[in-house]
Parts: C-alpha cells; sequence; structure tokens
C-alpha cells in the first residue's frame, strides 16, 4: 500500500479524488485529541472511522458517502497503521487507487498554514472521552463555566435507567418536559418547577443522552425504545426554557459503552435548586405552534419542514397508533426522517452518531432550505423535529424551531388543510 506525503495530498485538494478520515467521528467533528494545536478535518474529507471495520458499519458508510471506486483515494487517521487499514478495506470493495496518509497527527495538524474545516458548534456535541473526563473531576476541551447535570433520557421507562446509566446521571422522564395528550411541551410554571426539582437552572450545562433499541411493533409505547431521540426531545424543551448550556453525547448510551466505559445501577438524587434564575421560556423563539406554522406558511422567507417518513409524508400511514388522520400540511419541505416514527437513520450513521454534517447541509440546501431564511421542523409530536433543530443547530444555523404540536395537533383540527399523495399530484 502506497503512503501519500504532506506536499502531494496539499496539491491534490480541489481535485477529483476521494479524501477519507479515519479518527472517531468527534475528531472529524472538530474535537481535539492527544494534545492537537487544532481540531477538524481536511477539506472534502468524508469521514469512514477506523472502528467501523469491526462493528460491520463500513459497507453501508460508504454506500452513504457517494464515494467513487473509480478514482484516486487516499486515507488518513489517528495513526498510519489505522489509516492502512481503512485503506486496505477500500481496496478490498473495489477501490483500486487506494493510498495512505501517515503524517495527519504529526504535520498537518500542526501546521497552522494547512486548512482543516470543521462543525461550526461541535462543542455542544459532546464525546464520551470528554464526558469521562468532566465526570471524572477534569476540565476538558470547551468545558462548562459552572456545575453541570447529566440526564439519562427515557419515556415511562424508569427500567432503563436502572438497567444501567452513566455515573452520576440523573433520570429524566420525557413526561415531566411534555403532557400527554397533544404531547406539547408543558406549561412554563411545569417546566420551572420540573428543572429545579432536578437541580437545574438557567446557569446549569446540562448534557443529554439516551439508550436506543429496537422498537417492537406490538410495544403499546414504543416511544419507550427511542432514548436517545427522547434526549434530543427534552433538550429542545430545555432550551426553550432557558437553559443557556445544553449539550448532547453523540451516539447516545451507545457511543459510551462501544469505547468501554461502565454503568452504574443505582439511582442518583439531584439537589434541587430554588431559583431558576430567569423567566421561563427564556427562548420562546425555538418553538412555535399551530399559529406560528400557518405564518410560516404563508410566509416568503420561511419553511415548515416535515421530518417524517416518506409514507407518513404521502398520506399511506399516520405514522402513529394514537393519530388516525393520515397526510402532511399542504406546503412543508419532506425532511425525510428514515423508515418510520422511531428511526432518525437519514440523520444518523450506521453507530447512530449525528450523520456527516456536510451531507446534512447538503441535504438541506437541496431541499430549498437556507440558513437566511426562517425554519421550522415538525413531525408526529416533536421527537424527530427534535433531532432535525439539533443537528440543524450545531451547522450553526440560527433561524430554526420546531413546530411543538406537529402533526398531530394539526391534524386534530378538521378546518386544518392536509394533502396526501406524491406532492404535485391532487390529494384529498
Amino acid at each position: 500500500m502506497r503512503e501519500t506525503v504532506t506536499g502531494e495530498l496539499w496539491r491534490m485538494i480541489g481535485g477529483r479524488y476521494n479524501l477519507v478520515d479515519a479518527r472517531p467521528v468527534h475528531a472529524y467533528n472538530g474535537w481535539r485529541m492527544k494534545g492537537e494545536p487544532r481540531g477538524g478535518h481536511i477539506p472534502g474529507a468524508r469521514s469512514l472511522p477506523f472502528a467501523w471495520l469491526e462493528k460491520h458499519c463500513m459497507d453501508p458508510a460508504v454506500s452513504e458517502r457517494g464515494l467513487e471506486p473509480g478514482i484516486p483515494t487516499t486515507v488518513y487517521g489517528r495513526t498510519a497503521e489505522e489509516a492502512a487499514e481503512v485503506a486496505k478495506a477500500l481496496h478490498e470493495r473495489g477501490f483500486e487507487d487506494v493510498r495512505f496518509y501517515g503524517s495527519f497527527a504529526d504535520e498537518w495538524v500542526n501546521d497552522g498554514g494547512l486548512p482543516l474545516e470543521r462543525l461550526e458548534r461541535h462543542s455542544l456535541l459532546v464525546n464520551p472521552e470528554w464526558l469521562d473526563e468532566l465526570i471524572d473531576g477534569g476540565t476538558p476541551e470547551a468545558a462548562p463555566q459552572g456545575s453541570f447535570v447529566v440526564c439519562h433520557a427515557h419515556y415511562r421507562n424508569p427500567g432503563d435507567y436502572s438497567e444501567g446509566h452513566i455515573l452520576g446521571a440523573i433520570p429524566l422522564d420525557t413526561l415531566s418536559m411534555e403532557e400527554p395528550g397533544m404531547w406539547n411541551r408543558r406549561t412554563p410554571g411545569e417546566l420551572e418547577e420540573s428543572l429545579l426539582e432536578m437541580g437545574i437552572t438557567a446557569d446549569t450545562a446540562v448534557i443529554l443522552y439516551g439508550r436506543h433499541r429496537d422498537h417492537d411493533d406490538g410495544d403499546p409505547f414504543p416511544g419507550s425504545s427511542a432514548g436517545q431521540i427522547a434526549a434530543m426531545r427534552c433538550a429542545v424543551i430545555m432550551m426553550f426554557a432557558g437553559v443557556r448550556d445544553v449539550r448532547i453525547l453523540d451516539g447516545g448510551l451507545m457511543s459510551w459503552e462501544d469505547l468501554g466505559f461502565g454503568l452504574e445501577s443505582s439511582r442518583e438524587l439531584p439537589a434541587p435548586a430554588d431559583d431558576f434564575g430567569i423567566e421561563v421560556p427564556g427562548r420562546p423563539g425555538i418553538m412555535i405552534d399551530v399559529p406560528g406554522a400557518r405564518e410560516m406558511l404563508a410566509a416568503d422567507d420561511a419553511d415548515l419542514v416535515s421530518v417524517r417518513s416518506w409514507k407518513e409524508f404521502t398520506g399511506e400511514v399516520s405514522g402513529y397508533g394514537y393519530i388516525d388522520r393520515a397526510g402532511r400540511i399542504p406546503g412543508a419541505v419532506f425532511g425525510d426522517c428514515g423508515s418510520d416514527a422511531y428511526h432518525m437513520e437519514n440523520f444518523r450513521n450506521p453507530d447512530h452518531t449525528m450523520r456527516e454534517y456536510g451531507e446534512i447541509e447538503r441535504n438541506w440546501l437541496d431541499a430549498g432550505l437556507s440558513p437566511e431564511r426562517r425554519t421550522a421542523f415538525y413531525c408526529g409530536t416533536g421527537w424527530r423535529a427534535s433531532e432535525a433543530f439539533f443537528c440543524t443547530h450545531f451547522l450553526g444555523w440560527d433561524r430554526i424551531a420546531v413546530f411543538d404540536g406537529g402533526w398531530m395537533e394539526w391534524s386534530s383540527d378538521p378546518e386544518n388543510p392536509v394533502e396526501s399523495g406524491i406532492p404535485g399530484e391532487v390529494g384529498r
């Protein structure tokens, strides 16, 4: 396997070739590893972590990245050995002209004249090593300025927490953040009370995660298996309430366990707080309701995005056993979550970390979205919309919100228009 040198790789930038980053996803996103002076990835690189070889994630990821077997390919990584292993794997998959670059950690990141790109708000999408150092009393890169709370999110499933959670994490039932019925956020007073009970104020840094399971179609509460989406839902509501520093553990509990970090089963009891510090909601603009959705649909500078499956969007199914009406909101942009109401495959990598951020942004731009326009995401009840919100928030887009009531609230009013079928065709 041939090795590429720094000068040769520099001259390749901007040309027609495949460049592959074999480091962990969080390093690609911008986190510095092992004392590196800079974080990020070489412009144009696609993320195919070395660890995915053992997880059998490589084949679907190669397909998703759109890499071309017939053009030159260079792989770099944390070490020359890992880069060479991924290069070998690509060669075995039909990539003929493959080489590796073994000097990324020694040369590229140490030369400020060589370019690196990174996820705009990568510090809000934390990684297991970062969280482990923080919990252990250390001061990792971009550490919170004050106190912090780690939340293990679940939906009416306390056994999920007692089965095993990150050291020091407290349980967070989504029912404390949203009301059963329309599944909208709770009132400002109820949110403030719930947050204070968990010891959370506007100045507390909160790191949220959940456990992902494959849901059982026969489960009367299938949301109980979607812990990481539940974490996203609670995180958006906390931001709405006014918590200033809200972060997500990329990949949830799966990423923590993948690196061999331990779990505990004892229940952590938070020390309640007395004063939230600001009036709730502190950031009302990141949530809209039906009137706000109607306003966005009528505006020339706004987009309402349906983060649902194709079958839901076209009205073949409602997506939920408790929602009778099927279809979509007329004028909505299709945001394609993935297969169904409890999966977000199109926003995640095969290991449930956030999908390569450039792919997410390209999908938004191809759909006609723009950071200069106002964008609100909706799904059935707000969970999937919350994950799409966060993926877009990490990109650095500011004019974004969640349509809280989503399809459930919109479709419950017979006066609201509904479309079905393939867009452009006549629906009901």
